[in-house]
């Protein structure tokens, strides 16, 4: 752990204005620094930042802090490595208390071997034209720390002239051992470093120059280093990623080198397995649209499959894009096309889109047997969206099937149900405006039945007013009494049930759409008394930014003052 005095002489020494300064464009107002706020979108400067105070405040969306708090947010970092990064930009050491920060000695070893490689490839002319031919620059050999690993004999050597015990250099991965023999597990490779996404090394990738039949290797899993869990060059694009909202996965580590050497500085990649769920809380960090760019080979579009079918199934914006057979980013880069690359980065297949495609693809609809299957797989896959993207894909999915959207739609016998029930479709009182969809509605009724325990987090933010056609089957699940329609949805296979992690996604998602509608509702409402009005304008935008931070907000009743 980090040395508490230490923590409070690091504050002593960094300048708050100059930290944020290196993010916001801050401007003199006063005794203080004005700017546009980085956590939420303004035109007007709203964000204040004290030099006397050292702390910073946004009047729009409530955010503020002192410096390791903004980074902390800012950089979406831990509060240790918002510290140990603040501490680096300004050459503090920092105490810790056991003498060690967590995993530090390993660090050091992998820091040591680091630099080593490093000096290698300046040696070794091989590796340097094989980077050359690749059309990687210098500049990118030095940004991203690119080296050279020798022979094993030779690595041995070095490690013992460095005074690295052998347990410890295989502790972090770097050798391994046969029969009580040590040997180099990175032999004859050009080294692609890699590190934390705040930029501390936790391990190696090598390509090699020989004949070696695995032409990848990674590091194997260590205590620093869980490769389902890291992004190749995240810890250089995580800036940018932030800024321009905007995360282009590739497969590759030249891929990633060569888009960040044309410019494409939010590129990273995965390190030799597919997107999966670990994956996931480093994408959304900064919630950017995350767009795939595979090879347009079988294993590329495969792989895009997997990652397409995950990435829309968790709410991600974003899509596909797949080059063409035979050619990658690094090649597309390198000979002088970026502008094509700029081009497919821009209009990306959209998820839902590319997985309906391909499983159409993969049948044979013109036939009743092939039509059935991929109608099954296209509805499945349907289920697994949120209600809104759903709808949206619903006339898509249905043209490329040959069928009716009513077919498709898991809701397809509402319309007749409203129409025998003559239901009005809100009858909340004041200025309520939206409904939750009947899709949406069914799969929380659902959870609710699966899940009771999480009736209370559904509670404490919405009431019945909010359903529409199934209003009183949420009243009845509520007050525990019987209801067909309770029944119908308890059967129906088709219907999604959420986790508890996905039904909170999904709430934040409904009310945020429910109080942007209800806002838009209030501004064009000229029956209210302008007191009223403002109030409830100040309410719905409160709510708004709080469910954009994550944060579930508790219903109250929306009656209009008096």
């Amino acid at each position: 752990m980090i040395d508490n005095n230490s923590i409070e002489q690091l504050k002593q020494t960094i300048d708050i204005v100059d930290v944020i300064g290196n993010y916001v464009e801050l401007k003199k107002n006063g005794s203080n620094f004005k700017g546009l706020c980085p956590f939420h979108d303004e035109k007007t400067p709203s964000f204040i930042v004290s030099p006397s105070r050292q702390f910073y405040k946004c009047f729009g969306c409530g955010a503020g802090g002192d410096a390791i708090k903004f980074v902390m947010e800012f950089e979406k970092l831990s509060y240790p490595e918002a510290i140990e990064k603040l501490a680096s930009q300004y050459n503090f050491t920092l105490r810790y208390t056991q003498g060690e920060r967590g995993g530090g000695q390993e660090r050091r070893i992998l820091e040591t071997v680091g630099q080593w490689y490093r000096a290698n490839l300046e040696r070794n002319d091989t590796a340097k034209k094989y980077l050359h031919d690749r059309g990687v620059s210098l500049a990118s050999i030095e940004k991203f720390a690119l080296g050279y690993a020798p022979s094993s004999e030779e690595t041995l050597q070095f490690l013992q002239r460095a005074m690295i015990p052998f347990p410890k250099a295989e502790e972090v991965g770097l050798l391994g051992h046969d029969h009580g023999r040590y040997y180099a597990r990175l032999i004859d490779r050009v080294i692609f470093p890699i590190f934390s996404p705040s930029g501390m090394p936790v391990g190696f990738g090598g390509r090699t120059l020989g004949n070696h039949p695995a032409k990848y290797i990674n590091s194997p899993q260590t205590k620093l280093f869980n490769k389902s869990r890291l992004l190749y060059g995240y810890h250089l694009a995580k800036e940018q990623i932030y800024r321009k909202k905007r995360l282009i996965v590739v497969e590759g580590y030249l891929d990633v080198i060569m888009l960040h050497q044309a410019g494409f500085d939010t590129a990273v990649a995965t390190l030799g397995t597919a997107l999966t769920n670990d994956h996931l809380p480093l994408l959304k960090k900064g919630e950017p649209e995350v767009i795939v760019a595979y090879d347009g080979d079988r294993a590329g579009i495969n792989a895009a499959m997997k990652a397409a079918l995950l990435l829309s199934a968790h709410n991600f914006e974003g899509g596909v894009v797949l080059f063409a057979e035979g050619m990658d980013p690094a090649d597309m880069v390198g000979g002088g096309n970026a502008d094509a690359v700029e081009a497919l980065f821009a209009q990306p297949i959209p998820y839902a889109r590319f997985v309906i495609d391909r499983i159409v693809a993969g049948h044979d609809i013109e036939t009743p047997r092939g039509k059935e299957d991929a109608f099954h797989a296209v509805r499945n896959y349907l289920a697994t969206l949120s209600p809104f993207v759903r709808e949206k894909y619903l006339p898509y999915a249905a043209l490329r099937l040959k069928v009716n959207t009513a077919m498709l739609a898991p809701e397809s016998a509402h319309g007749e149900y409203r129409h025998r029930t003559g239901r009005p479709t809100s009858s909340a009182p004041g200025p309520t405006v939206l409904t939750l969809s009947d899709v949406a509605e069914e799969s929380i009724i659902k959870t609710l039945l699966k899940t009771p325990s999480l009736t209370d987090m559904v509670l404490d933010t919405m009431d019945s007013s909010m359903f529409s056609v199934h209003r009183e089957a949420f009243e009845a699940l509520i007050g525990g009494h019987e209801h067909e329609e309770l029944l119908r949805i308890d059967l129906d296979d088709t219907i999604v049930t959420y986790s508890e992690e996905e039904l909170k996604r999904q709430l934040l998602y409904f009310l945020r759409r429910y109080y942007r509608k209800a806002l838009d509702t209030i501004k064009k409402d000229d029956t209210l008394p302008l007191e009223n009005k403002i109030f409830f304008i100040r309410k719905y935008q409160d709510y708004i930014n709080r469910l954009k931070r994550g944060e579930l907000v508790p219903y109250e009743s929306h009656e209009k003052i008096s």
